[in-house]
């Protein structure tokens, strides 16, 4: 039997001017290294005043077993229940342009379904591209740029920005999804994956929001400020430069990185992409890397979290 996917969700009345407004979308579950992607989105949220125009039924999308929502119990009872919400909301950037904001947990369950729901409010609302933002892990040193790599359903989308020119087969997401069966659809869609230091993967890493803010606001033209963002970020490089001069190990393998970094950009992009490394170059494999720096993140944990405003 063919499900309708109007079942998921409860839309709101239309609002007006929002017409090829661009639609980003980050949905948490996935690889988010740095959480560079849920960042940007708080950052968006926080930033400007938003409504919700459609909200999905996560009690069929979501597996609380897996992710339990917040309960608080205070003094022999239960207070309250924070249930999660996956949903879109309206935004309007600094010039006024509207634009989406799909987030929320990954769903857990019915990822057919839910891209066709997505697909269904975008041709509703007539929206422009769909936009995807997440950090990954990469064998690279945090005193270089970050690299963006960018994926589309277009070719033309692609303009001015890295990619990743292999062929690979990886785990997938719904996200992805949401990308795969936009382009089938005929309808654009993009997104951006950060790459941040393997070992500040699993920390709170604002420049990883940054470079994404900047791949994002290219692509789309919206004015977002990044005031915020930049001086988290300047502060949170200042405490981990802090605690590479505490430690001549860590330093030492900071350096190795960017000769490594270094030798590859003097190479093809092929070359610098398949995996950061001049050719005939030894050096400590990322495992040994990244275990050796976050055991060292480990012990100063307090100070790798990016500062409170």
């Amino acid at each position: 039997m063919q499900r309708n996917p109007e079942e998921l969700y409860e839309l709101g009345p239309a609002a007006p001017g929002i017409a090829g407004a661009p639609m980003l979308h980050y949905l948490e579950g996935f690889i988010d290294a740095g959480t560079g992607g849920r960042l940007l989105a708080e950052h968006l949220l926080r930033t400007f005043p938003h409504e919700t125009v459609a909200r999905f039924d996560v009690d069929r999308l979501i597996d609380y077993r897996s992710r339990r929502p917040v309960m608080i119990y205070d003094n022999s009872r239960w207070e309250s229940y924070e249930p999660p919400e996956l949903a879109l909301h309206l935004l309007h950037d600094q010039g006024e342009r509207p634009f989406l904001l799909l987030t929320g947990p990954e769903p857990d369950h019915e990822w057919d379904l839910f891209s066709r729901a997505v697909l269904g409010i975008a041709a509703r609302l007539d929206v422009g591209p769909a936009i995807s933002f997440l950090g990954i892990p990469a064998g690279m040193p945090h005193t270089r740029p970050l690299g963006v790599i960018a994926h589309a359903t277009r070719e033309e989308l692609l303009a001015g920005h890295q990619r990743l020119p292999t062929r690979i087969q990886v785990p997938g997401s719904a996200p992805a999804l949401l990308e795969l069966r936009f382009g089938e659809a005929g309808r654009d869609a993009l997104g951006f994956a950060v790459q941040v230091p393997h070992y500040l993967a699993q920390a709170v890493y604002p420049p990883a929001a940054l470079a994404l803010l900047g791949s994002v606001t290219a692509a789309t033209g919206l004015d977002v400020p990044d005031a915020e963002l930049r001086e988290t970020a300047d502060r949170t490089n200042e405490a981990i430069e802090q605690q590479v001069e505490e430690s001549a190990e860590v330093a030492e393998l900071v350096r190795a990185l960017e000769q490594q970094y270094d030798a590859a950009e003097s190479q093809q992009a092929a070359d610098a992409a398949a995996g950061l490394l001049a050719e005939g170059e030894a050096m400590p494999t990322a495992d040994e890397l990244a275990a050796q720096f976050e055991r060292f993140l480990a012990e100063n944990q307090d100070r790798t979290d990016p500062p409170e405003h």
